[in-house]
């Protein structure tokens, strides 16, 4: 009854914190922004790795084996994670922290650093249960590991269907009453009550939304344009994976780059703001005439060239670019949204207004994945990559919309007179725009299509820029159309076969002529590389295994690039040196909380030799801590490049985080839960052939990923559950393997192998990025086999018994 009664605590209390990580990325990604929310959870993760170090430093913390005792302690700290899931949302959410104000006022470094230490309790309370479970009964870790891995599994999926009913707020009160009925069915008492208050507690804050509401930065798209006169917030709706605002704002004036020489008024438009932040618009299309501004538009140029029929529109947002194709009468029109959430909005409360611009032939996914599925070649593939403002993207957030393999999917769809169009805003200083220039000639050079210079057009607005591309060399008469089209609307000629420099740079005068001398130079194979080594930032062409195609830094132009970005450090953080600057943090505190149980080594030694003839010598120690680094390490460095490779088939990263997760956490809890019955499993053998298998999955991973393409969405993410499961399944007999050894010999070293491999595995997914964007996510992949091979190779150490009369101290 006793054993029963942990496991469903351990269960309840591992599907709580999970939730309560998941919603709380959500929760912050609307409030601040998502590289923040990265910031701020992984240093709050942080407190799972600080509990064992507690455990080990306080041995009075933990149970003894009474009856009871064991059961009473783990529902104590369920009912502080419970309490502290609540109390740290709230505190941190009426901390005025604002990561904008940071250069101007010190005070925010305070707010942080409060942000993270109480955010960090519910893990540290977390860690509390799970390791002292694990300690009072290390004969059974296979059991209370397996709880722990199955409970994360199920709170992974459950998360998603609460997201889609309610708010993220809403969803961490939900975690936090399970963690209290968890409390409320292990423990006894004044537990029990406290149980009760608490659930009755967030019951009471449910019912009142706007205590518990994220604070939005005023800085974020939504709250500026809401402090404009005579603006309305409409409604706010929620989706597993989004929040989209609708509102009406003078600040919605939403056509990108629209020629100067169009001087009427813009139809009705409605604000659309996903997240608080990226902000599009739904534009009103009952008024033909008062849609005359979409020839004014410079993706315009594409219908002016030739008859458009069939058209593909690649994540139209609010549809603007589904208006123009039907404002040229093209015949067939698709649309591919990567976020649902936005289709639903418009489709459902504003059809009317819109036009039905997603009535039919609408999709929903990423666009290359849903190409990938189909037959059919277009005249025109139009990917619109413009909002009401410009927005920049999170330098190490993978983006596959613009890999050279992604644009090899787009150019194979055109049909033979057919044409690739792409819309962005001018963001200086240029580096974007080179970017995708080079990685669209490299894929079309890499297709065999040569003579790049008599195949792709760009003009540029001015605010925007818009680079066409074709497999075929243009005609005379599409340049004469470009030439005409351009010079109606003033738009500056950038690329097109014939131009010279003077004709370039006459309408929107820059004080030099940039644009048109770089995209020269990447157009030119001979002076390519030259140019790309010598440019401030990195523009080198993204692929797949290395999707980081926001990521502009390079170290050795540091100097320079600060200078030249006003000596901004904002700069910096956006373009991921956050991430450098977390690990030195994390490397940092994960030292010290790795470090401080040393100092308690001797009275534990103490303690071993008076009831153990065998000592647990420095070597022994060292190799025990070393095998659970290892674990942590190649865990995470297998699961990172898992959920990146799974985005593509599944089309959308949080389907991927969501199925890869759960399934690893569900097959590996099984592991565990197995190895506990079945002797053989916990041999040394078993971790040596999860490193095989790890090294079998990356050479099958590619072709797994095609197969699962191809077929419908739900059976993609069945399918996908089911390809990881051998692999998860071996990967979870480890760990509770190595604690039931450590736990026979030293059970006092069971709290500090707990609080290693719970640093390690925070610190692991970082490095998992900063090395994918060096050598790729497959040799990180090859890196996780050889952090198991490691751990192989310690475990017999870990084992065998040391010599008599040994000693030493650590």
């Amino acid at each position: 009854m006793e054993q029963r009664k942990i496991l469903l605590g351990i269960f309840l209390f591992s599907f709580s914190s999970l939730s309560y990580e998941i919603a709380l990325t959500r929760v912050f990604s609307i409030s601040l922004w998502y590289h923040f929310a990265f910031l701020v959870i992984t240093l709050a993760m942080l407190g799972i790795g600080a509990s064992g170090t507690v455990l080990s430093l306080y041995p009075g913390l933990r149970a003894s084996s009474r009856p009871g005792e064991v059961s009473e302690k783990i529902a104590l700290y369920g009912l502080l994670l419970g309490a502290a899931i609540t109390l740290s949302y709230l505190l941190s959410n009426r901390l005025p922290f604002d990561p904008v104000r940071l250069p101007w006022e010190r005070v925010q470094l305070l707010y942080l650093f409060l942000y993270c230490l109480f955010l960090s309790v519910p893990f540290f309370s977390f860690g509390l249960s799970v390791s002292t479970g694990i300690s009072a009964a290390s004969g059974k870790s296979g059991l209370l590991y397996g709880a722990d891995f199955t409970g994360a599994g199920a709170g992974s999926v459950a998360l998603l269907f609460v997201l889609s009913k309610t708010a993220p707020e809403n969803a961490i009160l939900l975690a936090s009453s399970i963690a209290s009925a968890g409390a409320f069915l292990i423990g006894k008492g004044k537990t029990r009550a406290a149980s009760v208050f608490l659930i009755a507690s967030n019951l009471l804050l449910f019912a009142t939304p706007d205590l518990i509401a994220p604070r939005i930065s005023p800085y974020k798209g939504l709250q500026i344009a809401l402090k404009y006169p005579g603006a309305e917030h409409i409604r706010t709706y929620h989706g597993p994976f989004s929040r989209v605002d609708v509102f009406r704002s003078p600040a919605v004036r939403f056509a990108p780059g629209l020629s100067l020489r169009y001087l009427d008024e813009l139809p009705e438009q409605t604000g659309l703001s996903v997240d608080g932040g990226k902000t599009n618009a739904i534009t009103g299309a009952g008024n033909e005439d008062a849609l005359a501004f979409l020839k004014f538009l410079p993706p315009a140029l594409a219908y002016e060239m030739r008859k458009r029929d069939d058209v593909l529109v690649l994540d139209p947002e609010g549809g603007l670019d589904v208006l123009l194709a039907r404002h040229y009468h093209s015949g067939n029109i698709s649309s591919v949204e990567s976020n649902p959430l936005v289709t639903q909005v418009i489709g459902r409360d504003f059809n009317d207004f819109s036009q039905g611009i997603y009535d039919k032939n609408t999709w929903t996914g990423m666009g290359r994945s849903w190409l990938k599925t189909r037959n059919e070649q277009f005249d025109l593939i139009d990917m619109p990559l413009t909002g009401t403002s410009p927005a920049g993207a999170f330098g190490v957030a993978e983006d596959y919309r613009f890999t050279a393999e992604a644009f090899k999917e787009y150019l194979g769809h055109l049909k033979k007179d057919g044409i690739l169009c792409i819309h962005l805003f001018i963001v200086p200083p240029p580096r974007v725009e080179l970017r995708l220039l080079n990685t669209l000639v490299t894929s079309m050079e890499e297709m065999g299509i040569g003579e790049t210079e008599n195949k792709i057009i760009s003009i540029r607005s001015w605010g925007t820029v818009c680079l066409l591309a074709k497999r075929e060399p243009l005609t005379s008469d599409e340049i004469r159309a470009v030439r005409k089209f351009s010079k109606e609307m003033r738009f500056d000629l950038v690329l097109l076969p014939g131009i010279r420099e003077e004709e370039a740079n006459l309408y929107v005068k820059m004080p030099s002529n940039d644009y048109f001398n770089a995209f020269r130079k990447i157009l030119d194979p001979a002076s390519r590389a030259s140019f790309e080594r010598d440019y401030l930032f990195d523009i080198a062409p993204v692929r797949d295994d290395n999707p980081f195609f926001h990521y502009y830094l390079k170290l050795r132009n540091l100097g320079p690039t600060y200078r030249v970005m006003g000596e901004k450090w904002q700069f910096f953080i956006e373009e991921g040196y956050l991430l450098p600057i977390v690990f030195l943090q994390v490397l940092i505190l994960s030292g010290l909380f790795i470090a401080l149980p040393a100092v308690s080594r001797r009275e534990a030694e103490a303690r071993v030799e008076k009831t153990q003839n065998e000592r647990f010598t420095p070597i022994r120690r060292l190799t025990s801590l070393l095998y659970f680094a290892f674990l942590g390490v190649g865990y995470m460095f297998v699961e990172i490049p898992l959920i990146q490779k799974m985005i593509l088939p599944l089309e959308n990263p949080s389907y991927a985080v969501s199925s890869v997760l759960t399934s690893m956490l569900v097959s590996s809890g099984a592991g565990s839960l197995l190895s506990q019955r079945v002797g053989a499993l916990r041999r040394p053998c078993a971790v040596l052939a999860a490193a095989a298998v790890i090294v079998g999955y990356s050479v099958l991973l590619p072709s797994i990923s095609d197969a699962v393409s191809s077929q419908p969405m739900p059976l993609r993410i069945v399918s996908a559950f089911a390809f990881l499961v051998p692999l998860a399944f071996l990967m979870g007999i480890p760990f509770p393997t190595g604690m039931r050894t450590i736990g026979e010999k030293s059970p006092d070293m069971i709290p500090w192998a707990w609080a290693v491999n719970g640093c390690l595995s925070v610190l692991a997914p970082i490095l998992a990025v900063m090395l994918a964007m060096a050598v790729g996510f497959k040799a990180v992949f090859w890196m996780g086999a050889a952090a198991y091979f490691l751990a192989f190779l310690t475990f017999p150490m870990m084992k065998s018994p040391a010599r008599n009369g040994s000693s030493g101290n650590a």
